[in-house]
């Protein structure tokens, strides 16, 4: 059987990965009972994931004709002679309409119906929740049969429900196992403070009987009279600097003790480090600074990617200075319409990410940066920009996960970008997972 790429754009790649197979129709019948059979709605149906019984329906309301759909047969009816090219362009609206996302055409959508009575599309890849048109007449009808959900998504919500439980239930018990140990160590340090003292008296008494008996020696008197001074003593160590210092000056002679330097002087040392910090800071903005206004000018004449990839190579500057200052030419004062303009300006985004083995990664920590310090409107748009530069091989998959993963355990790990990016990285990893099984 013959397959098809989904939707009208993406027909000349031939590497899509989805596809549906190409629609076989029969005219049945003669005269007023002549109707088409489409032969193979079934398997359309299932490779764009909508029940066979919305198809046939889109058709006889576009068509101004009857339809029905049997479940039990799988067989599509719509009365009428009509010609396969013509039902091949229906489905294609029908698509268009019901299948493919709005954001970034991805068709791996799942329709939502709200409390409102509304329909929407909730992308699998990029997260953006599309909202239907409600005007069209087969909106009337996924209402009324809406579709059904999706198997082992009420057992995964019990196991989650029940993980977050178990995690409570783990935390309650380890604090009331914090409570036993403090309540343990304090019995513990009163319990040592009453033993010296029954010790002391316990000797007394031991000492006392001896000398009705026998007289002990001079020696031993001094000896039992030292082992309770030791056991009353507590040592400590002076870690001054100034008893540091005359430690160091006993134990060494007077030609060594010269060459031993104490730092005396160390809020002095910290005040002049957090100096040259800065310093060194407000000198990196300004080298960025102009590194920015260098590429903004060449930007604005309208280089092109060849002149664009010479003018990287001959700036001053490290790799990340020059992704960032980039970012900041290109994008500065963007405020709505993120991935648009990346999808405009994605040539130079090429050139800048093939200059050696890590621009990728600086490619995706200035989109990091970006999105930190523009508008909330950018964050949201993070997932379509990371597919659109993931569908033309400007980013590859294993980096766009590395770069998130390290997101997660870095210092940044609350931050909403992670978040938002998760739907895609979720659909990536799902769409290698199938790939393997295949």
């Amino acid at each position: 059987m013959a397959l098809l790429n989904i939707g009208a754009g993406n027909s000349d790649d031939a590497f899509y990965r989805y596809k549906m197979p190409k629609m076989v129709t029969k005219i049945e019948g003669r005269g007023n009972g002549i109707k088409t059979n489409i032969v193979n709605m079934v398997d359309i149906a299932k490779a764009l994931a909508r029940p066979a019984a919305y198809t046939t329906k889109y058709f006889g309301c576009e068509l101004g004709a009857q339809s029905k759909f049997d479940e039990k047969t799988g067989t599509s009816i719509v009365n009428g002679s009509h010609d396969t090219a013509k039902l091949a362009g229906l489905l294609e609206n029908f698509i268009k309409k019901f299948v493919q996302c709005y954001g970034c055409g991805n068709p791996e959508t799942e329709i939502l119906i709200t409390k409102t009575q509304m329909i929407q599309l909730k992308c699998a890849a990029c997260g953006f929740v599309s909202d239907v048109d409600m005007r069209d007449k087969l909106t009337t009808f996924i209402i009324k049969n809406p579709p059904e959900q999706k198997k082992g998504s009420k057992d995964k919500k019990a196991m989650r429900r029940a993980e977050k439980e178990r995690l409570k239930e783990g935390e309650a018990a380890d604090e009331e196992l914090k409570k036993l140990k403090k309540e343990a160590k304090k019995k513990g340090t009163s319990s040592a403070k009453e033993g010296p003292v029954k010790a002391s008296s316990s000797k007394k008494k031991t000492s006392g009987s001896d000398e009705d008996h026998t007289s002990p020696t001079l020696s031993q008197a001094d000896e039992e009279e030292a082992d309770d001074d030791d056991d009353d003593v507590q040592w400590q160590t002076d870690t001054s600097i100034e008893a540091a210092r005359q430690r160091m000056q006993e134990q060494l002679n007077d030609a060594t003790a010269d060459m031993v330097m104490l730092p005396t002087n160390e809020p002095e040392k910290a005040k002049a480090e957090t100096k040259a910090n800065e310093s060194l800071e407000n000198g990196n903005s300004t080298a960025r600074g102009t590194l920015t206004d260098e590429l903004k000018k060449n930007l604005d004449k309208g280089i092109s990617p060849k002149q664009f990839q010479s003018l990287l190579g001959s700036l001053s500057g490290s790799a990340k200075e020059k992704m960032t200052a980039l970012f900041e030419a290109l994008f500065g004062g963007l405020e709505k319409g993120f991935a648009k303009e990346v999808s405009k300006k994605i040539n130079y985004l090429a050139v800048a990410a093939a200059q050696d083995e890590g621009s990728q990664l600086l490619l995706l920590q200035a989109i990091e940066g970006f999105c930190g310090k523009s508008s909330s409107s950018a964050l949201k748009e993070v997932a379509l920009v990371l597919k659109a530069l993931y569908d033309v091989d400007i980013l590859e998959e294993e980096c766009i996960v590395q770069w998130y993963q390290d997101g997660l355990k870095g210092g940044s790990k609350n931050s909403q970008i992670w978040k938002n990016a998760k739907p895609f990285i979720d659909w990536l990893q799902s769409a290698e997972s199938e790939t393997e099984e295949d």
